[in-house]
């Protein structure tokens, strides 16, 4: 048996951070032989939904908690490679105005980029993070979790989710909208109960078809609810019975306000939020008919982690989205992947120069895929259309920032530079996008005429931003080199420079 040691035994640091709305959360782990081991697990109540004013922006007070946490998970991150670290914030992030000031500052003292992910791509991941800690358990799962500015509903079997579903509820959100001056009633209480209800009457009668064998909680607030019910011995740490959940609701309306929330099991730092956390519990019981509920330490950070374990392999779950959007859109296929090897062959002589890397590689080749999906909505501006449908769909695996410069690319791939959406993109890869763009635009001209084949028979040089095609004579088509002046137009017009030989 050899010494040396193989790719597959190789350990690997990976570390995910979730920017929660009430809570900030860190895992590091080494995975190895298909297995995570955990190294640091850390959370901190940070309450980002509760820093919000009037006019849905983070105070500095909650934007100091957010970066004094951040410094204490920093050093925490030390030997983990960019590749393998990803920070993802959720609803509070994507409701604050100024969510970017916040999110440059942090990117600014922790290094690394940070990523808003949709609602939807949030349940996606929670699930992947519980049913990876219930592997034992066969059968269709709900899953739940409760935030602080949102709750995700997942039903899946095994790893595969079947039905996705983010709501407007969470209990820092519902603390300031009914229990604002603190008084814990059961008006109050039941207040809190029909406002989750009326937003669980939107996916209660699919859920409900669908079916499940086993409900299952992965948030703080279910945590702490099973934590105090076993403190006060009507069950164990792990499981909510109905009845025992009834008790507590009865218990908490008899304190009769936030501040004199106290109980065995419940953490100082969580009890002001804890009451519409549990209202909200109640209304997921009551309308999915609940009689238990078991608790499961994986959630969205675990499901970050192996989310990220897929990544840039034939499991990364992007590529299936990119495949989902060229059958939904019925894209030719045969041109597509010739304007994708076009785009590879010219990827492949600039990437050392540019500096480019396999994430580039990955988002150049899909969008050379799905250039053309605007074609289903209509010929004239299809390249914005295409656009739209990138950037506003659901689309798996894909945080917003990824999909933003996904749809960027295909915006960008004919006609004149899109050079205002290229400056909505953050600053740090204004100028990656825009060489990519770059090279998207020529792959898509070489096969104007759609060719059967993949024009591959050509070099490309560049001089930093300056880039110079060079085509076999036989390639010298009057059409070819008419679009090869049109386009070093354009590019001339956004203050870059083509040149080729003609």
């Amino acid at each position: 048996m050899s010494g040396n040691s193989t790719a597959e035994d190789a350990t690997r640091r990976l570390a995910a951070i979730d920017l929660g709305s009430n809570s900030f959360h860190l895992l590091v782990a080494n995975y190895q032989h298909g297995q995570l081991q955990v190294v640091a697990k850390m959370g901190e109540k940070v309450q980002l939904a509760a820093g919000l004013d009037a006019d849905e922006n983070f105070t500095e007070a909650a934007m100091d908690r957010a970066l004094g946490c951040l410094e204490r998970f920093a050093p925490f991150l030390e030997g983990v490679s960019p590749a393998d670290l990803r920070i993802v914030g959720t609803n509070a992030l994507r409701a604050a105005h100024n969510a970017h000031a916040l999110i440059d500052r942090a990117e600014a003292l922790i290094g690394h980029t940070i990523e808003i992910i949709g609602g939807r791509e949030e349940a996606r991941l929670i699930y992947l993070g519980a049913a990876h800690s219930l592997a034992e358990v066969h059968g269709r799962r709900l899953i739940v979790d409760i935030g602080g500015g949102s709750t995700e509903f997942i039903i899946g079997e095994d790893f595969e989710p079947q039905a996705l579903e983010s709501l407007h509820m969470g209990c820092v959100a519902y603390t300031g909208t009914f229990f604002t001056d603190g008084e814990l009633s059961e008006k109050r209480f039941r207040r809190a109960e029909m406002a989750a209800l009326s937003e669980l009457a939107n996916i209660q009668r699919h859920y409900r078809q669908l079916g499940w064998q086993d409900p299952i909680g992965s948030s703080g607030t279910i945590k702490a609810a099973a934590a105090v019910i076993a403190a006060r011995g009507d069950g164990d740490a792990t499981l909510i019975e109905r009845e025992a959940l009834m008790k507590l609701r009865k218990k908490l309306i008899g304190f009769g306000h936030l501040d004199k929330v106290a109980m065995e099991g419940l953490k100082e730092d969580r009890a002001r939020v804890f009451p519409a956390g549990v209202a909200i519990l109640c209304a997921v019981f009551e309308a999915f008919d609940l009689e238990r509920m078991r608790y499961s330490d994986g959630a969205l950070r675990e499901g970050v982690l192996f989310d990220l374990i897929g990544r840039n392999t034939p499991e990364d779950s992007r590529r299936h989205s990119v495949d989902l959007l060229m059958r939904r859109y019925s894209v030719e296929t045969v041109h597509a992947e010739n304007v994708a090897a076009t785009a590879m062959a010219a990827f492949d002589q600039v990437r050392d120069a540019w500096a480019l890397g396999e994430e580039q590689r990955l988002f150049l080749y899909w969008a050379a895929q799905v250039h053309e999906i605007g074609l289903a909505i209509s010929h004239s501006q299809f390249h914005r259309h295409g656009a739209y449908l990138i950037e506003y769909s659901d689309l798996t695996g894909f945080s917003r920032p990824e999909q933003q410069a996904l749809a960027f690319l295909v915006r960008a791939h004919r006609r004149k530079f899109a050079q205002k959406e290229l400056e909505a993109l953050p600053s740090a890869v204004q100028a990656t996008y825009q060489r990519l763009a770059r090279l998207l635009r020529l792959a898509v001209m070489l096969n104007h005429a759609r060719p059967e084949q993949a024009i591959i028979d050509f070099r490309l040089a560049c001089d930093g931003d300056t880039l110079h095609l060079t085509l076999p004579e036989t390639r010298h088509q009057a059409l070819l080199l008419n679009d090869l002046e049109q386009e070093a137009a354009y590019q001339k017009a956004a203050g870059l420079t083509l040149n080729y030989d003609a």
